[in-house]
């Protein structure tokens, strides 16, 4: 599993699982095994997934070392704020059963942001999460918060696929060394995207199959990616994106998809206020 260095040095798997709409009592457990052992090291989770329980009696089940996979987890909106974000993470390590994560980020950019940064900045200097970061961040969101940050987020999780490659997100983060995290790496199964000619005739010369092939771009792209799926072989064909490579010619061809829109809008007028009252986590 190929790995890079986030911007405080700590190392992170370049295709992670994702478990966003998978139901806790049973099936992201079964799914988390199933990509445990095929060979996942990082395991994308959220509290508003409210499946963080399976995902880490998963990873103690599976035999693996602690140490040896990255688990992700998402502060979620009701806990924003300085004193609420402090708890929201302690409640996210006893919901995994884990005395540390790997990486924590704010969920959505709406509400208390900079208080609940504060308490995760905290988090990780007392050694409850190793890396911090934000997710759901446009440029615009991110230049009206992360400036008044003590410490530069190293992650940014955003939809992102060759339909919307996040350009103009790339050019601000790329700079200050903050990775991209794509969700909806393969444009949440857009049928468009995986007939697409290109991709086609890619996975065509190299015996893959389309997503697999939109994937590898993503990650040649310097991004990392976070495929979902609860097909055991699907979950292990994500992952077999590491025995080829595209030519700076087929990146152009694949740049060159990009529609610059997505399928969500973070910027939207009452975004924030549908999300809080939509996903209550706790009362």
């Amino acid at each position: 599993m190929e790995r890079i260095k986030l911007n405080d040095g700590v190392e992170i798997p370049t295709v992670g699982f994702g478990v966003f709409m998978i139901p806790n009592g049973g099936e992201t457990y079964r799914a988390v095994l199933d990509a445990l052992k095929a060979g996942y090291r990082h395991i994308d989770t959220a509290a508003a997934y409210m499946n963080e329980s399976d995902v880490g009696k998963a990873v103690r089940d599976s035999g693996i070392k602690r140490d040896e996979v990255f688990i992700t987890s998402k502060l979620w909106l009701q806990d924003y704020g300085y004193d609420a974000a402090k708890k929201g993470v302690d409640t996210s390590l006893k919901n995994l059963g884990m005395d540390y994560m790997d990486l924590y980020l704010l969920h959505q950019p709406y509400g208390d942001v900079e208080g609940a940064w504060k308490a995760l900045e905290e988090a990780k200097e007392a050694g409850k999460i190793r890396s911090i970061g934000v997710s759901n961040m446009t440029p615009k969101i991110w230049n009206s918060f992360v400036p008044r940050f003590s410490t530069i987020p190293s992650v940014n999780q955003v939809e992102c696929n060759p339909y919307f490659q996040q350009k103009e997100l790339r050019k601000l983060l790329d700079p200050q060394g903050v990775r991209l995290e794509a969700w909806y790496p393969l444009g949440h199964g857009d049928k468009e995207l995986l007939a697409s000619e290109i991709v086609v005739a890619l996975a065509k010369k190299y015996g893959k199959n389309a997503g697999q092939v939109i994937l590898r771009f993503e990650i040649q792209s310097g991004i990392i990616v976070l495929p979902k799926s609860t097909n055991p072989e699907r979950i292990k064909g994500n992952l077999d994106i590491f025995d080829f490579e595209l030519s700076e010619g087929e990146m152009e061809q694949m740049r060159a998809l990009d529609k610059g829109k997505g399928t969500h809008d973070p910027e939207a007028p009452g975004v924030g206020e549908m999300l809080l009252n939509n996903y209550k986590i706790h009362e």
